[in-house]
């Protein structure tokens, strides 16, 4: 039954989530980041890649097998899960195709199916994701996103659309706007939800930024649920982000409920440390009230004979004595491995805090990628951009 195949899809979808949280910089080694050439010989552009995992506690282990092939302008990423049933064999549960099409000099399009398997293991269509980018005059860029789900009968239905503008106001000013579509209980579509972001670069390394989200009310007036600003300082070796988190009140007034502080630093040598810091709402706290809850330290190291390590370290407090100070409670570790002929070899080990105290391995994750370009590490956002470049 469709049932059955959705609540397994479910917990599997929970499990890749968990991994991919945990991760450090999942499967970035390797691939060609969207948008770029790295070489002018499209063959090696194209890869293979195997991944062996174990998930967490009882739920049955995967394997994925993705292949990747850029020529001419199209991009076609596929992408299989195959999971262990309780027969110990392997079979298929979820298959991504992902096809992006340059369609001309100022439109790109994307296309997503995702199929899983029913009671009877017959491939059945399950989400379809199309995209479609295109630059205007003016330096204005619009995107639109929608989501269609099958219905009973497998006839697709529109669920989910989202229209982005983003417009350049002045050469250091860039404003996007996106708004949200869902099903109305009229049918159709209606906007549930609007976004404003505005980036002002003041300054060569520096860049301002607020973001204000709207949710419509009872009576359908459009009302602020949450704005989130701050800055970003960037020289080029350095970086450093503050995020301030606001939220209405029960009196509706605004005010900060969680601050981010973010750092990225490169060492001559090569080293590269990323660290954030979330600080949220605690009324016992001095001043405004914020009180560091959780630290994400994130170090990447590469050697002399090309092999790459990523290691990730979650620190949180103690729910049960939250006076106390924070505690790691996930690890992970990435290690990558060039090889012959364009061969990477990853493993990736994560652990995390038991019922007993003490880190234990939840997840040991091998991964072969074939026909890579080039062996690739970013173990942080993007580098801030000037404002026509994008988000900082």
């Amino acid at each position: 039954m469709k049932s059955d195949f959705q609540s397994h899809f479910f917990w599997l979808f929970i499990s890749l989530l968990l991994f991919s949280l945990l991760a450090p910089s999942r499967f970035a080694f390797g691939q060609p980041q969207s948008g770029t050439d790295t070489s002018s010989d499209e063959s090696k552009q194209s890869w293979t890649a195997t991944t062996q995992q174990q998930l967490p506690g009882n739920l049955n282990p995967t394997r994925t097998s993705e292949t990747h092939t850029q020529a001419g302008g199209r991009t076609v990423d596929n992408k299989s899960i195959q999971a262990m049933g309780n027969d110990g064999r392997y079979s298929p549960y979820l298959d991504v195709q992902k096809e992006t099409v340059k369609v001309d000099a100022n439109t790109v399009r994307t296309i997503e199916r995702s199929f899983g398997r029913d009671s009877d293991g017959r491939k059945t269509l399950v989400q379809v994701t199309e995209e479609e980018r295109r630059s205007l005059p003016g330096g204005e860029v619009r995107v639109t996103r929608s989501t269609s789900d099958p219905d009973a009968n497998g006839s697709l239905q529109l669920v989910q659309r989202e229209v982005q503008d983003v417009r350049q106001i002045s050469p250091t000013v860039q404003e996007t706007k996106s708004t949200l579509l869902t099903p109305s209980s009229n049918g159709g579509l209606t906007p549930s939800m609007q976004t404003t972001e505005r980036e002002t670069r003041t300054s060569e390394h520096n860049v301002e930024f607020r973001k204000s989200t709207l949710l419509p009310d009872s009576n359908g007036n459009w009302q602020v649920n949450e704005v989130r600003e701050g800055t970003v300082k960037d020289d080029g070796k350095n970086r450093t982000k503050e995020e301030s988190v606001l939220r209405p009140g029960t009196d509706g007034n605004l005010s900060v409920v969680v601050r981010t502080v973010s750092k990225e630093a490169e060492k001559a040598s090569g080293e590269k440390r990323a660290t954030v810091e979330t600080y949220a709402s605690d009324p016992g706290s001095p001043a405004d009230g914020l009180r560091l809850e959780e630290r994400v330290t994130t170090v990447h190291r590469k050697g002399d004979d090309g092999v790459q390590s990523t290691d990730k370290e979650i620190e949180q407090r103690n729910p049960g004595q939250p006076s106390d100070g924070l505690r790691v409670t996930e690890q992970a570790i990435d290690i990558v491995r060039p090889g012959a002929g364009g061969t990477v070899r990853e493993t990736q080990t994560i652990r995390s805090l038991d019922s007993t105290g003490d880190l234990g391995v939840v997840s040991v994750d091998t991964r072969k990628q074939v026909n890579a370009s080039a062996v690739k590490v970013d173990i942080a956002p993007a580098k801030t951009q000037p404002a026509s470049q994008g988000h900082p």
